[in-house]
């Protein structure tokens, strides 16, 4: 899309397919629990995503071409009993089409619909105007908000691998010189030009992604060094997962209803109730029929999805097709080979829903939050604490000489206090904080067997005057 100014024609097409006697969401529920019987098949088990119905699916894509930056012109619905290999919708309604197109001055087509190189060549020969699929939508939305020169990097990767296969000859034939007769011919085309230049470009953008990659590695070694987890947010485009972040993080990052808003991964520290500070990252959203080359180029991106070590799934509870959205998500999740990770629903925008729908939902053992009015945050950040298992919490107790103030402030900001004494010039701490970090001070515990482990939900006493932040619990 090149500017605001560009007008858009939307077609949709459905396709007639044997209707199943369950709506989408039983569906979901339905394979869910079949896979849950089959016990070790949930790993494996492909997710067989239920897709949205036409409204639904209408929407979603009219606010695919609003973040594109079009005007919507009009919109056209073909129903067939299956796609016409030649122009996907048929010859009648192409012309049909290009009169439409004609009559409201429009200048782009946009298919709800892949469309095979053949019939993007045929529709481009038969419509006054250019014509683009839902591959190339998403493309150019990703294309419009990479910031980064990574972000560039990946989206010009995909639409180069995209684009190959579609290059049209036009003007002089296909044909290169050759040493027989007729053979010889004008020469190599400037189709065969273009495939050549686009593969070299490909081979270079791979190689540059690479060099990120093995930067991102280095700097993810970096920070492996120092036992810090990483937990980040997935979930459906729009879903609010940068508002909840920023909420979070106080990181101020974009946050926009536009889809794709966040091309480029973002990470922060965070500090959670028992004093472990984690890094959240907020990722690229997720949406049905997300183009197979974006998955593959976006994998320098996706693998802090991959490292993390819990996946907060940030849900829309406002919208009406979220189980369908869960469904795509988990789709993705599935191709990245992280299903088997530890997942915390996050069912954000609960102020979008009334009082007995944010009860239903808490219910379900979601974590019902606003990012938006930071509802539940307190809540997501235990149940964060609760689902990590690296660098447990546990529970010990020190005999410390007040002469070691700097072991004291240590342990008094990185963990929580439990009891405190003053015995002569000793300290008697009973704290709860990450192993590492009371590892480093085990020449100081009372009592080696006061030691257990336990998550941080546990009662806690008043605060001794060495908390650093009174009241923090």
């Amino acid at each position: 899309m090149d500017s605001a100014e560009d007008r858009a024609l939307l077609v949709a097409v459905e396709f007639a397919t044997k209707r199943s006697p369950l709506p989408p969401s039983a569906m979901l529920a339905r394979d869910a629990a079949r896979i849950s019987a089959d016990g070790d098949a949930a790993e494996s088990a492909p997710i067989i995503s239920a897709p949205l119905d036409h409204d639904a699916s209408l929407s979603e894509f009219r606010e695919l071409v609003t973040s594109a930056g079009a005007a919507i012109a009009g919109e056209v619905t073909q129903r067939r009993p299956k796609p016409d290999p030649a122009t996907l919708i048929g010859s009648g309604k192409v012309e049909e089409l290009a009169g439409v197109a004609a009559s409201t001055r429009t200048n782009v087509v946009l298919f709800d619909h892949d469309l095979s190189p053949t019939q993007l060549r045929n529709l481009e020969e038969r419509l006054p105007c250019r014509v683009l699929d839902r591959t190339q939508l998403i493309l150019d939305i990703f294309a419009r908000h990479a910031r980064t020169r990574e972000g560039q990097l990946q989206v010009e990767l995909a639409q180069l691998e995209y684009m190959l296969p579609r290059l049209a000859g036009r003007g002089k034939s296909m044909s290169q010189l050759g040493g027989g007769i007729g053979t010889r011919g004008p020469g190599e085309t400037q189709l065969e030009t273009d495939r050549r230049k686009i593969q070299r470009r490909i081979v270079q953008v791979k190689e540059d992604l690479e060099a990120v990659r093995r930067v991102r590695g280095q700097q993810r070694q970096r920070r492996e060094a120092v036992p810090v987890p990483t937990v980040a947010l997935v979930g459906y485009t729009n879903a609010g997962k940068s508002t909840l972040f920023n909420t979070l993080t106080k990181a101020g990052v974009l946050e926009s209803a536009r889809m794709f808003a966040t091309l480029d991964p973002k990470l922060k520290a965070i500090q959670l109730p028992s004093r472990r500070k984690v890094l959240l990252s907020d990722t690229v959203g997720f949406i049905r029929n997300l183009p197979h080359t974006l998955v593959t180029s976006f994998r320098a991106t996706l693998e802090e999805v991959q490292k993390a070590e819990v996946l907060l799934h940030v849900r829309d509870a406002s919208s009406p097709v979220r189980d369908e959205q869960k469904a795509e998500v988990e789709k993705v999740l599935g191709e990245l080979g992280v299903l088997h990770k530890p997942q915390l629903e996050v069912m954000n925008k609960a102020d979008l829903l009334s009082t007995e729908d944010r009860a239903e939902l808490a219910t379900n053992g979601a974590v019902v939050a606003s990012g938006k009015l930071g509802w539940g945050i307190e809540d997501l950040l235990a149940s964060i604490d609760e689902a990590l298992t690296a660098d447990p919490v546990i529970e010990q107790t020190f005999r410390i000489p007040q002469a070691k103030g700097e072991v004291l402030a240590a342990l008094g900001a990185g963990s929580v206090l439990r009891n405190c004494e003053y015995l002569d010039n000793t300290v008697r701490m009973t704290v709860a904080g990450p192993a590492s970090l009371l590892g480093r001070y085990r020449e100081f515990r009372a009592d080696a067997s006061t030691d257990r482990a336990r998550g941080s939900g546990g009662d806690s006493q008043s605060p001794g005057p060495l908390d650093p932040e009174p009241g923090h619990r």
